[in-house]
């Protein structure tokens, strides 16, 4: 078959998961054919720090061997609730609890040199963290362990502190859950749900963080699947043209990487096809696509954009502008640019 150099490739836009402990032929299959070059780690795929940079390094090879850049390798280590790495790796607690201590600055600032330190010396380039998301404690809500807090200039501030210091340690940070996940009751890892708030709540309030993080220069942020009906009454922010495009890019600014949360989650792939909803995020201004368990889907999601390509539903422009910031971000962090 004919490979297309990786500035032409849709599979350029696709961070995807891999199933085990090392590369397996499907994950080899990806890169070399479907032209991938970034990915997302969990505990399925770390036994302990050695295999874990034997894994990093053999992601980095195989990459090369194909034509293409260092990947970006991410993972979600928030601390606390949301860790994939267990020990010998430092553990943390919660986000909440670290802000809320007594030296809630030192604290966090710790967490994060010390996730720069530890995940750059097994090869991950990028944490998927800090959470920016608003929350209320005593409330309900599912994200209430996970966020700084409840007060939009605490949470900007020590966002924006843990976000400076883990890019000044060469760890790539990416803020989620825009436009903010705080209040939402259900999870979307499971189903879609709405989030009623006011546009003036959500300007008032659920974005100050994430401008705070526009500002200071974030390496990426992440969207909700959530429905925010006084932004768009249809669409969750993933697919939401008025939220990531006319929101996030042009009245707030952002010129990053807009990363999508997983497209395999119950808020999408109860709803729409998942490759379908990766042409439609693309279109709605995302930049790279998770993908993070079944490969299937992921050669579904290349097809679709490379069929969107070919028919005029997404422009050669369109991709360029996305492959350009995902290179940058590699640049930064990963390497030489792909």
């Amino acid at each position: 078959m004919t490979i297309s150099p990786p500035e032409r490739e849709p599979g350029g836009l696709l961070m995807v998961g891999l199933p085990g402990l090392t590369i397996d032929d499907s994950t080899r299959e990806l890169i070399h054919h479907q032209r991938i070059n970034d990915f997302i780690l969990f505990k399925r795929n770390v036994a302990d720090p050695e295999q874990l940079t034997r894994l990093c390094a053999e992601l980095a090879q195989t990459c090369r061997q194909a034509g293409l850049g260092p990947p970006l390798i991410a993972i979600d280590q928030e601390g606390g609730s949301v860790s994939r790495l267990g020990p010998p790796f430092t553990q943390f607690a919660d986000a909440r609890r670290l802000a809320e201590g007594p030296e809630p600055e030192a604290a966090l600032r710790a967490y994060a040199r010390t996730c720069a330190a530890e995940l750059g010396r097994v090869g991950i380039n990028c944490n998927l963290a800090p959470v920016l998301d608003l929350c209320p404690a005593g409330q309900g809500y599912y994200m209430e362990r996970r966020v700084l807090g409840a007060d939009p200039a605490v949470v900007a501030r020590l966002g924006v502190l843990v976000i400076q210091t883990m890019q000044a340690h060469g760890l790539a940070a990416c803020a989620k859950h825009f436009p903010g996940l705080g209040f939402a009751r259900l999870d979307p890892h499971r189903e879609i749900s709405a989030l009623t708030r006011s546009r003036a709540e959500l300007e008032q309030d659920d974005l100050p963080p994430f401008q705070a993080a526009a500002a200071a220069g974030v390496a990426a942020i992440m969207t909700s699947h959530t429905i925010y009906p006084a932004l768009d009454p249809e669409r969750p922010a993933t697919l939401s043209p008025t939220i990531l495009t006319e929101l996030l890019r042009e009245k707030m600014g952002y010129q990053g990487v807009i990363v999508s949360d997983d497209l395999e989650m119950g808020a999408i792939s109860r709803h729409h096809e998942v490759a379908e909803a990766a042409l439609a995020s693309i279109q709605a201004g995302a930049d790279l696509l998770l993908i993070c368990a079944d490969h299937a889907l992921v050669r579904a999601a290349t097809a679709r954009l490379r069929a969107a390509l070919a028919n005029g539903e997404l422009s050669a422009r369109r991709l360029q502008e996305s492959l350009a910031r995902i290179a940058l971000l590699r640049r930064g962090y990963a390497g030489v640019v792909g």
